[in-house]
């Protein structure tokens, strides 16, 4: 089953750890869409601010973030060997450096601001022209793409969410407690749904997945329907 001729934009929100980039990588691989993590966007510029001194000591230096946004470059390239994209930071591959602890620890934060948010989705706006796009974050289908053929929000309970937050970071080398990446999850919970720009909401069109209990493989049986659906 394809999308073509009629290319659509997929737009993907919900809360962290809850698989949202493999579900949406899934999906722009059958069906040869590009994949945009707007998460890992951000978690790009948190990297910038951390090697910066912008972040430093729990503190996020608002001003001198936003100085260093001009000298910002974000692109995506693909790894053959994950099978997937991945990030490029002023053309250095910065996949690994993105997904650590410290990132996540100021990640909430530095995606409340303004200039910051403005730019990347100018940026996420430009790549989904010419649609054929699976995007996925906190704000897709609210703001960046309100018009998004289709928009799901994904859900999970928290201890599962926090259960594979710490097998990615175990699999990776990377040590961490499950209590610390719980209480993470829920810090960020709580800013994603609370800040004053672009909270984290459920569109009104979005249809809901709640995979606490499903395999990828359920998952994907049913997007596909809907997919399929829409393409007819």
């Amino acid at each position: 089953m394809s999308c073509q001729p009629k290319k659509i934009i997929i737009a993907i929100d919900g809360y962290s750890a809850c698989g949202k980039s493999t579900f949406a990588r899934e999906i722009a691989a059958r069906l040869g869409y590009i994949f945009i993590d707007t998460g890992a966007m951000y978690r790009a510029v948190t990297l910038y601010g951390l090697r910066h001194g912008a972040l430093h000591d729990g503190q996020v230096d608002e001003a001198a973030l936003v100085a260093l946004l001009p000298e910002v470059q974000i692109s995506f390239a693909f790894n053959p060997e994950r099978g997937a994209s991945d990030v490029i930071l002023n053309g250095e591959n910065v996949e690994r450096q993105i997904r650590s602890l410290e990132v996540s620890e100021y990640v909430s934060r530095v995606s409340q601001i303004a200039a910051v948010r403005e730019k990347l989705v100018d940026m996420q706006q430009r790549m989904g022209e010419q649609k054929g796009v699976v995007m996925d974050g906190r704000d897709i289908g609210t703001v960046v793409f309100p018009k998004a053929e289709l928009k799901i929000f994904m859900t999970a309970d928290p201890a599962v969410r926090a259960q594979r937050r710490y097998a990615e970071l175990q699999a990776k080398g990377q040590p961490s407690s499950l209590e610390e990446i719980a209480a993470n999850l829920r810090e960020r919970d709580a800013a994603d749904e609370h800040r004053a720009i672009s909270p984290l909401r459920k569109a009104p069109d979005a249809r809901v997945l709640d995979n606490s209990h499903m395999s990828v493989a359920q998952q994907m049986e049913w997007v596909m329907g809907l997919i399929d659906e829409l393409c007819r």
